[in-house]
């Protein structure tokens, strides 16, 4: 489920993406992601976990890249993605 209406139109929140040269960075597969909305709001609730040192959101790929400290606990990251409203389909080819 997205946070946006099937109008296109979705609530005018902003996000910066964070990010940072250490660490491990992966890609995920998301589903359900349309606007900067959505952005914000994964970038938030992806970057409260634990040892998350950046989020960055790529709309267009659907994608999520994730940096970490240490290996990502792709499981947990699954929970918060689907809790937030979105789908984790799984690690980007």
């Amino acid at each position: 489920m997205s946070c946006c209406t099937p109008e296109g139109s979705c609530s005018t929140g902003t996000a910066t993406a964070t990010g940072s040269a250490a660490g491990v960075t992966t890609v995920y597969d998301v589903a359900g992601m349309t606007c900067g909305h959505c952005r914000a709001t994964l970038t938030t609730e992806i970057g409260a976990v634990d040892g998350v040192l950046g989020v960055e959101v790529d709309l267009e790929a659907g994608q999520v890249a994730v940096t970490t400290s240490g290996a990502p606990d792709d499981a947990l990251l699954a929970r918060v993605v689907d809790d937030a409203g979105y789908q984790l389909t799984g690690r980007a080819a």
